[in-house]
This record gives structure tokens, sequence and C-alpha cells, in this order.
């Protein structure tokens, strides 16, 4: 089947323009209408209902519309995994992500994507809490939890590995804790609707949960930014994954708390798309991106240097 001619069907089912269709891939109108006709006659129906004033989509041609789209956007994909067709990859991407980390690891490479993709426009939906792909019809999304929903198709970028935090001046005015027993006497900053999660001690296998069913958190937050900030200002111990606090661990504006604990569960940073969604080259190429600025960066894993000198 003729994949030029579907290309052009799309068009036409979108702008209900043969002519204005044709124009868009140089084609005359007459070469157009016969690229069309003969699309017809390889499926064995009207695709339009055509008339001296105007086109309408038939009943076919709206049951075939979405396989159409399909097809193209399988094209472009084939096209780009192979390297070409960069300057031709185009269309709105509309991608969701934790504010915090695109504060920090997105918006700075933006503008090295735009200018690979001059065809790619975004549209950023960006907030620490879960947005719904489906309904919200965005292309792509960052979360940070394994994909258990089976309408949707993941790509592990990074670890994203979990560890306790406080500021040095918080430490000096309520002390050290020294086993999780001792969090009960130290104010905790918690994620807003976080599960508790367990820790494990990297030398001697103990486990616990934090936060504890008689801990209360002191300030809970529903942006990573803000909790990472409240918890540099002294208000408190917080569990913040590494890559939210790098920074201010290097500099020791934070330090490790429990510093032999970390989260003992697999957590990742992921790129979902739609099950139901082909990969398009607009996806495709934004996710290559991603995984080649940011799937080899040390932030991604707690260093020695980074640990509490207690």
């Amino acid at each position: 089947m003729d994949t030029n001619g579907i290309r052009l069907f799309v068009i036409a089912a979108e702008t209900l323009n043969i002519s204005e269709a044709g124009k868009r891939l140089g084609l005359a109108p007459s070469v157009a209408s016969a690229r069309l006709s003969k699309l017809e006659m390889q499926l064995k129906a009207d695709l339009f209902h055509r008339s001296t004033r105007k086109v309408v989509l038939s009943i076919e041609g709206a049951e075939f519309l979405p396989y159409a789209k399909e097809i193209v956007a399988q094209e472009d994909a084939a096209h780009a995994a192979f390297g070409r067709g960069k300057a031709t990859v185009q269309g709105t991407l509309r991608f969701a992500s934790s504010s915090s980390f695109a504060q920090l690891f997105i918006s700075p490479i933006l503008p090295e994507f735009l200018d690979r993709y001059p065809g790619i426009n975004l549209e950023l939906k960006l907030s620490d809490t879960q947005a719904s792909l489906i309904e919200g019809g965005f292309d792509l999304a960052l979360r940070n939890y394994a994909v258990e929903d089976s309408s949707l198709i993941g790509r592990r970028l990074a670890d994203d590995t979990r560890i306790m935090c406080a500021s040095p001046s918080y430490i000096e005015k309520h002390g050290f804790p020294r086993t999780e027993a001792d969090l009960a006497n130290h104010q905790i900053v918690m994620f807003a609707n976080a599960k508790p999660r367990v820790l494990v001690n990297e030398t001697t296998g103990h486990t616990f949960s934090f936060p504890m069913a008689s801990e209360k958190p002191r300030v809970v937050c529903d942006d990573g930014a803000n909790m990472r900030i409240a918890a540099k200002a002294g208000v408190g111990i917080c569990m913040s994954s590494v890559w939210n606090v790098h920074t201010e661990l290097s500099e020791g504006s934070l330090v490790r708390v429990l510093p032999d604990y970390r989260i003992s569960d697999s957590a990742a940073i992921w790129l979902v798309y739609p099950r139901s969604n082909v990969l398009t080259a607009k996806v495709r190429v934004f996710i290559d991106f991603l995984i080649e600025k940011l799937g080899d960066l040390s932030v991604w894993d707690p260093k020695a240097d980074t640990r509490a000198k207690s």
C-alpha cells in the first residue's frame, strides 16, 4: 500500500481539502486527487464524499483514519530510528513531569533539544502531583515508580535512590539520630500522600519502615523542591531522592541522616506513554534525547562523600 497516499489521506481528512493536502506535500490538485482515488481502489472503499462545494469524510474514511495515522507515525518513527528525517520530525509534544525534576534537569537542556529538532514544539505539564496520561492527552510522562498500569509502556531512565537528610543547623539544634527509634523525637518533613518505605541497613541488613506508624509529620508538602528548601532551612528530617538534593549534599547544606540506610526497593525514574499510542517520531527522539543527556549522570547514586560525619 502506498504510504505517501495514506499520508495524503490523513492530511486531507484533517483539512477536508484535497487541494490543500496536496499542496502541503508538493502535489498538484489533479495529482493529489488521482492518488487518493488510487488509494480508494486499493481499499475498495470511498474515503470521502465529494461535491463541487465541499469534501466530507465518509464512514469508511472515518474508520480508516486512526489506522492511517498509525501507519504514518510508524513510518516517521522508522526514519527516525535510522537517523533519517530529523529535520522533518515535527508536531507538538505534550510532556508531563515532576516540577522538581524538570527544574533541575529538563528545562536546562531544552534549548539543545529545540535547536536539534526545530519542527517540534513542547507543551509541558509540570507538577509533583501525578497526572493521568490518557485523560490528560499526554504523549509522554516522567514517573518515579514502576509501570504497573497495563495501559502504559515504560522505558527506564535511571535509578531513583531515596535517602533521609537534614540541615546541619537542624542537627546541631535537635541532635543526630543514631537509630530509627530516635526519629520519634524529631520533626519530620514528608511528601503529601507518601506511603511508608522500607529502609535497609547496607551493612547489617536491618530494616525499618519510614515513617513509622507512631510518627506524625510536622510538615507535609506536595512539592519536592519546596520540601528540599524546607529541610535546608532547618525545618526537619526529610526523605528525598538523591537527584533532588545532590547539590546540597555536595556543598554540605544538607547531610544524610542514618547514612547506612537506604530504600530497599528498586525505585527508578521511568518515561512512560500510553500503550494505545504509536511511538511517534517526536516522542521517540525526545526519549532518546533524555536518555542521552540524563541516563549516565552521577546524581542518581549517593556517594560516600555525601554521608554525614557524626
